[in-house]
Order: structure tokens, then C-alpha cells, then sequence
């Protein structure tokens, strides 16, 4: 595992570094301790969940987990570990939260609050009143 630090984040890759820009995209994790930030950023790597991370390099921020969007294998894998590390905030009822996955390309487009529609949501692969995989 590679760690680098650049421009207000901190960048994690394993070996395999083949991600194409315009199929790449992220889950993403809000933190509030940045010590969880980096265990959850190198647990992903060393364990092979994805093949790059980053977390804002702060007390606080966002951790993205790079994968392609057509790779359901990628996804499965990356929603378990969101599911097993409890990534997944829940409403008052136990319902999961209907988390979206976002392109590269939306981001570099500045789809950000109300701008940003994802085609790929937890839902299509989650019943988010049981947590059970539809898919």
C-alpha cells in the first residue's frame, strides 16, 4: 500500500492502480475523527475492498473508496464494507440510509447539493428496511 499526502488530502493505493477516469467513481464516507478516517482508508486497501482511497486531511472531512461504476463485484464488495465497518447511517425506524455512488466525471462537472443525481444509489442492491442484498 502507497500513501501519499497532496493538496488537502491523504491518498491510499494498493497495487493495482488500473482505474479508468471516465468509468471511476466513489462511495463515500463522512468522519469526524480522522484517526477512523485513516484505519477505514488502509483496512480498504490491505484487505482489497477497493484499489484507492482518500480522506481530507483534517480533523474532519469525507473518505472516497474508487471503483468503477460497472464493476457489481467492486460495489458488493464496498457496500460490505460499509455494512461490516457500520458506514451506514440509519434513520429513528432502522431504515439504511439511501446512500448514492458518484462519478469522477459529476465532480469534475461540480454536481454538488442539488445539482447531483446518481444513477447508482444503495437501494439497487440493498433493501434498505433490512439490510438484506436484493442483488
Amino acid at each position: 500500500m502507497k500513501k501519499t499526502v497532496a493538496f488537502g488530502w491523504v491518498f491510499y493505493t494498493g497495487d493495482d492502480k488500473n482505474l479508468e477516469p471516465h468509468k471511476t467513481g466513489k462511495w463515500m464516507y463522512f468522519f469526524s475523527d480522522r484517526t477512523v478516517a485513516t484505519k477505514l482508508c488502509e483496512k480498504s486497501i490491505n484487505d482489497k475492498v477497493v484499489v484507492s482511497a482518500k480522506h481530507r486531511d483534517g480533523t474532519d472531512g469525507v473518505i472516497c473508496f474508487y471503483l468503477h461504476y460497472d464493476d457489481m463485484v467492486a460495489h458488493r464488495r464496498t457496500i460490505k464494507f460499509f455494512l461490516d465497518n457500520n458506514l451506514i447511517r440509519r434513520s429513528k425506524s432502522g431504515k439504511l440510509y439511501d446512500i448514492s455512488f458518484k462519478l469522477d466525471d459529476q465532480t469534475r462537472a461540480g454536481e454538488y447539493g442539488d445539482d447531483f443525481h446518481s444513477g447508482i444509489k444503495l437501494s439497487k442492491f440493498i433493501d434498505l428496511n433490512t439490510g438484506e442484498w436484493i442483488v
